[in-house]
């Protein structure tokens, strides 16, 4: 009997990818937790977990490291979501971090909590004794992000060295650990933006609205879009307008801006990403405009 070979698509491709990865990390490592921001690239991740161990429950929590300053949708989408699954998760607070004295709060109008984050991830790992964290980074991000493995290793103060990092070959993933090491592991790597976007579209997954046009109050900031909100403290010149905007990517309210855009449906979103030719973290992220290097400077001392 002759077989037709199977000819699978682009996103098929990527599935399968990251649904071995996934199981790999789960295969390979003693404790592994999947992070979970209820931002399109980690809804993405629960859905790949779905896919990976369903009717099971996951081998592995969820985990949001939670700056206490995030968009108020994307928190109610997070508890929501996760419900459904039934299963487990857990919140690394910043804002605790801040009461026990392991990080000092910035001051000011460009404040941020954004940092101060990897510190709240360390504790949580430490204290959970997480070997491995999967994350929903891709290498079109932005340029330290392009230099990264799939299983991207950091020593015991999770620190991350790019020419330490191990070779994967074929697809051969080495999750052996030394003494005081870890992992985090991307299985979206080889995603783009546009692939995320209409594998959200092929799934009809759900996202929290603030990701489709909707009028909201913003005011203008170094050519940015920012949410009026009590996190954010507005300088004299900056005044308050209502516009039309969605936001490409979610984060610290106080470093995450917003399009102008009339996007109200997947299909729009899709269609304006494959038309767009700045990446969402150059167009829309803060802390990566101080400097060309800040992505890398964070990464090297245990950001995501």
């Amino acid at each position: 009997m002759i077989q037709v070979p199977v000819h699978l698509s682009h996103l098929d491709e990527l599935e399968a990818e990251a649904v071995h990865i996934v199981r790999e990390v789960a295969a390979e490592l003693e404790r592994p937790v999947l992070l979970f921001s209820g931002g399109k690239d980690s809804i993405v991740l629960l859905r790949l977990a779905e896919k990976a161990f369903r009717p099971g429950k996951f081998p592995f929590p969820v985990m949001h490291v939670d700056t206490g300053h995030n968009f108020p949708e994307v928190l109610e989408y997070r508890d929501r979501r996760v419900a459904e699954l039934g299963e487990t998760l857990l919140v690394a607070s910043v804002q605790e971090s801040i009461d026990n004295g392991r990080v000092v709060e910035e001051t000011g109008p460009r404040a941020s909590r954004n940092q101060l984050q990897t510190t709240t991830l360390l504790d949580a790992i430490e204290q959970h004794r997480f070997d491995a964290a999967i994350g929903g980074a891709r290498r079109d991000e932005e340029r330290a992000r392009a230099k990264e493995r799939i299983f991207s290793f950091r020593d015991d103060f999770g620190q991350w060295n790019p020419r330490a990092q191990r070779p994967e070959l074929w697809n051969l993933y080495n999750g052996r650990l030394r003494r005081g090491e870890q992992v985090r592991v991307f299985p979206i790597s080889n995603w783009t933006e546009l692939d995320v976007w209409q594998y959200i579209a092929r799934e009809n997954l759900e996202l929290p609205p603030i990701y489709f046009a909707h009028e909201r109050e913003v005011f203008r900031r170094d050519g940015m879009l920012y949410a009026v909100s009590e996190f954010v403290e507005r300088q004299d010149d900056e005044d308050p307008f209502t516009v039309s905007v969605r936001f490409r990517t979610v984060g610290d309210m106080s470093c995450t801006g917003a399009v102008a855009s009339e996007a109200r449906s997947l299909e729009d979103v899709v269609a304006e990403i494959a038309a767009t030719r700045v990446t969402e973290r150059g167009e829309t992220r803060a802390d990566d405009r101080a400097s060309e290097a800040a992505m890398e400077d964070r990464k090297r001392v245990g950001y995501f």
